[in-house]
């Protein structure tokens, strides 16, 4: 497990300079390199499925087997959803979120949130990373879970996180945005699983749908009883089962 530019034990923390989706796919294949993997198994959740596919379609022969939770595309419509459509869902938290931005500012919440999170003044970038991660954090799990909302407020984790995340989601959507689904092509043949909760509300399960659509070889897994978190009871125990599955498959 490593943690990406700018973010988690990655330092600086939060930079956002020469941080880009290629940038992120050079960095995993450097890491293999100085690894001394031939091929491992390649996981990522959430925006980590967006990573994980683009590597994948990158240095597919680098692939043993690939295992996606949360699926999320890196498409306007699904940045538009996190930034208002969520609120359909937690009004209460989306009215947290939206209201730390002044009125005025509102009908972009994207660009309102960038500009606080990258201001140099930790009095203004700390309370609109808080705001963002807390938003995230409470429409997480299918369940109010009061340990992820902590989590979510700590400092580190919170500019990490929504700094990263505005900045991507700004800067360096994919062109074509449906690069992902056009390349799929290049991973057919790669053994995947798709674990999605059926109550996702951070990635919604019509984004995993149609992955699966586009790659019906690989093996879809629909949680009944889960939102996105990777800690939901039933998620965890789906991507235990998967990693399991792909144990045997060598990597030399």
């Amino acid at each position: 497990v490593f943690d990406q530019r700018g973010a988690g034990r990655s330092r600086p923390l939060g930079e956002i300079a020469e941080n880009t989706t290629d940038h992120l796919v050079a960095d995993v294949e450097a890491l293999r390199e100085h690894l001394g993997i031939e091929r491992w198994h390649v996981f990522g959740g959430s925006w980590g499925s967006t990573l994980a596919l683009a590597y994948a379609e990158a240095h597919p022969d680098r692939c043993a087997s690939i295992i996606l939770r949360g699926i999320f595309l890196m498409r306007r419509r699904e940045i538009d959803w996190f930034l208002y459509g969520m609120g359909t869902i937690f009004p209460e938290a989306w009215r947290q979120f939206a209201h730390h931005i002044p009125p005025e500012e509102r009908h972009d919440l994207l660009e309102a949130y960038y500009q606080r999170l990258i201001d140099r003044d930790p009095r203004v970038h700390m309370p609109a990373a808080r705001a963002w991660s807390l938003y995230e954090g409470a429409c997480s799990t299918l369940l109010p879970n009061p340990d992820n909302l902590a989590a979510a407020s700590e400092d580190t984790h919170a500019i990490g996180l929504a700094r990263i995340e505005a900045h991507y989601f700004r800067n360096n959507v994919l062109t074509p945005e449906t690069r992902l689904l056009d390349d799929i092509d290049k991973i057919r043949k790669i053994p995947g699983v798709i674990v999605q909760g059926r109550y996702d509300v951070v990635c919604p399960i019509v984004t995993a749908d149609s992955l699966h659509r586009a790659w019906p070889e690989a093996r879809y897994v629909i949680v009944p009883d889960a939102g996105h978190s990777a800690m939901e009871p039933g998620i965890r125990t789906a991507l235990i089962e998967a990693s399991q599955r792909f144990r045997a498959i060598p990597t030399l």
